[in-house]
């Protein structure tokens, strides 16, 4: 109905209508105004917030990028921090360590000192590429210059004593002050190596004078005693040494290692002092033993040039594999593989048979230079030896006293080759085959000499004969058992051709001597004469149980006996002919 109405009325009077609605219209038209504008404004808004969000997006892509890349760079940093870190630790030389270099003198502070040091110096050398480690390796240089220094001139000083008294114990020095500092001049072979040979030199000229004159007043001293007794070369035949009518169980003692003190120098000095000369040579032998042994020990031992274990590092540390994306991961399965094993494994077999090898020639040229360094030092002791043994040799001794000297000699050699000393060793056997001509030639006189006596011949060409009388023969066979129960006692093995060759000569020509001087037209005074002589011969051969035991003295003892029960059967069959 309103509506109606107002139809009608619109009808009636538009104008009035629209009058009336006029100021709503305007103010609708104005709303709508606004709104356009509103949506211009929202349009223009939108328009540059979608621009920023579109930059925005971008520039959250790059910070998306970089924070991979950051992250990826992270990971790469933190493989190396730890390598990185030990490097940096092991190429820096502290403070403390520095200053105890510079500013200390050498003692026993230094030997762990130099020996973390000398790995400091090691590594900065090794990782010479690296900056960081040339910028250090440039003090480490001249700490090194500065440590070498002091050691040359610490090590001359240590050995000034040996050079200048020669009262200085040679051997406490070496085990107690010298041993104790090997590792400092362990570093001066790695690392210096000319103050090194120069410390060498040093220590083999003052040894040499050490050794050079302990031993010249030492063979000096025993040429003195040795003068006081002067044996008299003689043979089986003329022979008046007391000796050789008895056997000298103390003097046949000198022939072993074990047994009387050595004759010390200052006993020189006692005119009325006298000693046989086997007690000499025995003492000069055993003295130059200790001695040679000790000083080769210290050779091998001081000398020596000592690898340095090197702490492992990662030798790829700066390698560009290991920064590139993926290097590392690469790099170990390359490593990994079955093939790259099996390389490995064929290089291994190759290098350890020629480092076996490279091993063995190092060996002997480090053994070669220890026996040169040895004999460098003990020449003039070798020397002096040498002489003293020549002039107990000339004039040629008895034969007991030479046999006595060999025997000596190879407990000398046997000893020194336990104790490891090659060149001692050999100048031990050189004695030893020096006096066995000389042994052998004295035998020979005295096989000579008593077969000229049993053949009746002249002793020399101006010298008239020796009869055969009955104390002549006794005498002769009481050296020769004095002979043969002193070569028994000197030799343990049952056959050694050189000894008991000899025996065998001179007992043939004892044999025909009894027969020669027993010779008469009495068979039965013939027998009982022989019987006599047979029988004191079996009497000095076994006596002492020591000597029957050895399986010469066993068949010596079963000859004579064999010939004394021969007489007695002759004179038996005599006795019961005369009889009859």
């Amino acid at each position: 109905m309103s509506e109606f109405s107002e139809q009608t009325l619109v009808s009636s009077e538009p104008n009035s209508f629209y009058r009336t609605r006029a100021k709503e219209y305007v103010e609708l038209h104005d709303q709508v105004e606004t709104s356009v504008t509103l949506l211009d404004s929202l349009e223009n808004f939108l328009s540059t917030f979608q621009k920023d969000l579109s930059a925005v997006s971008g520039q959250i892509s790059d910070l998306q990028d970089r924070s991979k890349d950051i992250e990826y760079r992270l990971k790469s940093r933190r493989k190396i921090e730890k390598p990185l870190s030990n490097l940096i630790t092991d190429i820096t030389v502290p403070p403390y360590l520095a200053t105890l270099i510079l500013d200390s003198d050498v003692g026993e502070s230094w030997i762990l000192a130099i020996e973390e040091f000398e790995r400091r110096l090691d590594t900065a050398k090794g990782r010479s590429r690296v900056k960081a480690a040339r910028d250090v390796g440039e003090v480490s240089e001249g700490l090194r210059i500065v440590a070498a220094t002091k050691l040359r001139a610490f090590f001359l000083a240590l050995f000034q004593p040996i050079r200048s008294n020669v009262t200085t114990n040679m051997q406490v020095m070496q085990t107690s002050v010298l041993i104790k500092y090997k590792p400092l001049f362990a570093f001066l072979q790695r690392q210096a190596p000319g103050v090194a040979q120069e410390v060498h030199r040093s220590y083999v000229g003052a040894a040499r004078v050490y050794y050079e004159t302990g031993f010249r007043r030492y063979a000096r001293s025993l040429g003195w005693i040795k003068a006081r007794t002067v044996e008299k070369p003689e043979t089986i035949v003329t022979s008046e040494r007391a000796q050789d009518q008895a056997l000298d169980p103390e003097r046949l003692a000198y022939g072993k290692l074990e047994g009387p003190p050595v004759t010390l120098a200052y006993m020189a000095d006692d005119k009325a002092h006298k000693e046989p000369v086997e007690a000499l040579v025995r003492s000069i032998l055993l003295v130059f033993m200790d001695n040679a042994t000790a000083e080769y020990s210290f050779v091998t031992s001081f000398f020596r040039v000592d690898a340095v274990v090197q702490q492992e590092h990662d030798n790829a540390l700066f390698s560009p594999g290991l920064l590139s994306p993926g290097g590392g991961e690469r790099r170990m399965s390359v490593a990994g593989s079955e093939h790259g094993g099996a390389r490995r494994a064929r290089a291994g077999s190759v290098m350890s048979a020629s480092g076996m090898q490279s091993l063995a020639a190092a060996v002997k040229e480090e053994q070669a230079t220890f026996d040169a360094t040895w004999k460098q030092i003990m020449d003039p002791v070798l020397e002096y030896i040498q002489t003293f043994i020549a002039t107990v040799l000339d004039p040629v001794p008895p034969v007991i006293p030479l046999l006595t000297f060999i025997r000596l000699t190879e407990d000398v050699m046997t000893e020194v080759q336990k104790r490891a000393c090659p060149p001692a060793e050999s100048f031990v056997f050189t004695l030893r085959l020096k006096m066995w001509p000389v042994f052998q030639k004295a035998m020979t006189e005295h096989v000579d000499a008593l077969k000229k006596l049993a053949e009746g011949a002249t002793t020399g060409y101006f010298s008239r004969a020796v009869a055969t009388t009955d104390a002549v023969v006794a005498n002769i066979c009481r050296r020769y058992v004095v002979m043969f129960n002193s070569f028994v006692t000197l030799t343990e093995q049952a056959e050694e051709t050189m000894i008991f060759s000899n025996l065998l000569r001179l007992r043939q020509e004892l044999t025909k001597l009894i027969a020669r001087h027993t010779e008469t037209s009495d068979p039965v005074a013939k027998a009982m004469a022989q019987s006599a002589i047979y029988e004191s011969l079996l009497q000095g051969l076994s006596r002492g149980t020591h000597l029957t035991a050895h399986p010469k003295a066993q068949q010596e003892i079963a000859f004579w006996a064999n010939l004394e029960e021969e007489a007695r059967r002759k004179i038996a069959a005599r006795s019961q002919l005369g009889r009859r």
